[in-house]
């Protein structure tokens, strides 16, 4: 079994470049997913308080037999503010069964919540006690990011944001090279929405004997992204993670980001104001 490469965070803790994400899963359906991909050799492990999903998470670590996993989950939108961000963390705690968390995300900023710097603290205060690892955020913008940084001084470790060849968030990697932040890709396979069939996609896999998926996270990697690609097929599962026996060459990194179209396929930062 081939190893994920690990890249170190900004606080020196390491993370997996390859995870395993469990958006959209349900809690009936998850353990044995997970499972698999424990026993593919996936370390990362990625959900959220929103995902509804926490609980069947902590089983499938529970009767793994793994020890090594990195664990993320995200505070959901409703819990912003200290005191609800506290008490959603040891809700998450319980269903996860976990002394101490991995990785705790914001998960989205709600600017017109405007509370999102004040959860940041209470994540920084999480860290300070030795109950998280690491701190990060999902979903920001460079606006979000700079607030950060001006009111805390708190870097995050990790920005999680829709990232794919479609939408390459240039700028906002860039941002991150300086400060430090690592980038982290949902919807790294473009969402089942006409990705996979670019011709660009299926040409270099075929000359790779390589699916266009496998081609696709190639490129996430070698840009150096941590990347969480999900899936409840077996063998989609195997696929995804087969993906370091092989490299793209510059003109073909060029050629699949040459796909961009500046369009994001999930909502915009700026104005996602849940209910």
């Amino acid at each position: 079994m081939v190893a994920a490469a690990k890249l170190i965070m900004n606080d020196g803790h390491q993370i997996p470049q390859l995870g395993f994400g469990v958006f959209q899963i349900g809690p009936n359906e998850t353990v044995d997913p997970v499972r698999l991909a424990l026993d593919v050799g996936y370390r990362l492990i990625d959900t959220a308080q929103g995902y509804h999903n926490e609980e069947a998470v902590g089983d499938a670590l529970a009767g793994s037999g793994v020890d090594d996993v990195f664990v993320t989950t995200k505070l959901t939108n409703s819990e912003h503010g200290r005191d609800r961000t506290l008490a959603a963390f040891d809700g998450s705690m319980r269903k996860l069964r976990l002394e101490v968390l991995d990785l705790f995300l914001i998960h989205w900023p709600l600017p017109k919540k405007d509370r999102y710097v004040e959860t940041w603290k209470a994540f920084d205060e999480l860290r300070r006690d030795g109950r998280i690892r690491s701190i990060g955020v999902s979903n920001f913008t460079i606006d979000h990011l700079q607030r950060l940084l001006d009111e805390t001084g708190v870097v995050p470790a990790v920005n999680q944001v829709e990232l794919h060849p479609y939408f390459p968030q240039d700028e906002l990697r860039a941002f991150h090279a300086e400060h430090g932040i690592l980038t982290e890709a949902w919807a790294p396979l473009g969402q089942g929405k006409g990705l996979l069939a670019e011709p660009v996609l299926t040409d270099i896999g075929k000359a790779r004997d390589k699916s266009p998926a496998q081609v696709a996270l190639r490129w996430h990697l070698q840009l150096g992204n941590v990347v969480i690609p999900k899936s409840v097929t077996p063998s989609r599962i195997r696929e995804n993670f087969d993906v370091f026996d092989f490299s793209l060459d510059d003109a073909e990194m060029e050629q699949i980001s040459g796909l961009a179209t500046g369009k994001r396929l999930g909502p915009d930062p700026q104005a996602f104001h849940p209910r």
